[in-house]
């Protein structure tokens, strides 16, 4: 099946011409959520950041015992928010992201329901949605250890798990990645060019101290909802899938 960044970005301004605020809302809470918005940075200036280079003069000779005790607390620190970090990633940020891609791809079917922000919190969607989103996560880190460009290849091979997910969190983690890679096969490059053909609204909105790319991000979630429906239903025409494995009606 073939489809054009026009024809998917049209799409997404007929959506969004009734829905742009809700779209808004969405994905300014995912930007929130996964720290998406710029913050106010800390230098060495006020003092809140550590000065490796003045470790001796603050903690004494590391060799006493003060000094190691110290340093083994702030190390043990540091693991203990590395791991919060990591729990939060995959129990709360992983699912969210299913939710709001299910907004967005129900939105594209007429349905711009902000209930879609807690759907997999529930009806026993919540694990499997959490199960395939690290597994999928966890393989494309896998990738990036070889190289950065298979890394990216499996990136765009892989980014259709999460609308999958919200068609059917039971899916299993290893079908909806299967079925994301049987999804993108032949349609990377033009996917990565669609990605590309944002980066001029991207830097226009940067010139607003950053605050400008909010309001594209609506425009971008709902043109990449989009290129799901279609790989879906060409999906659903090779065979590759089923209306009963994605919870759709039969036609």
């Amino acid at each position: 099946m073939h489809w054009s960044r026009k024809e998917l970005k049209n799409r997404a301004k007929q959506v969004l011409r009734t829905t742009y605020w809700k779209a808004f809302l969405v994905s300014l809470l995912l930007a929130i959520i996964s720290g998406g918005i710029p913050s106010c940075s800390w230098n060495s200036d006020n003092g809140s950041s550590l000065n490796l280079s003045n470790l001796h003069t603050d903690f004494g000779d590391i060799s006493d015992g003060i000094g190691v005790l110290i340093l083994i607390f702030i190390i043990i620190v540091a693991i203990v928010i590395g791991l919060f970090a990591a729990a939060f990633n995959i129990f709360v940020l992983a699912p969210f992201k299913v939710n709001m891609h299910q907004y967005f791809k129900q939105a594209s079917q007429g349905e711009a329901d902000l209930n879609y922000l807690l759907y997999v919190f529930g009806k026993g969607r919540y694990m499997g949605a959490v199960a395939g989103m690290f597994w999928s996560a966890l393989l494309n880190f896998l990738w990036y250890l070889l190289l950065i460009i298979p890394g990216i290849v499996k990136s765009y091979a892989y980014s259709m798990v999460p609308y999958i997910l919200g068609d059917n969190p039971t899916i299993g983690r290893k079908r909806a990645v299967q079925l994301s890679n049987q999804m993108t096969r032949g349609h990377k490059w033009r996917m990565f060019v669609l990605d590309l053909s944002f980066i001029g609204w991207f830097l226009l909105g940067t010139l607003a101290l950053g605050v400008g790319v909010l309001f594209v991000l609506p425009y971008y979630n709902s043109t990449k909802a989009e290129l799901y429906v279609v790989l879906r239903q060409q999906a659903l025409y090779d065979g590759r899938s089923t209306p009963e494995e994605l919870n759709l009606p039969l036609s």
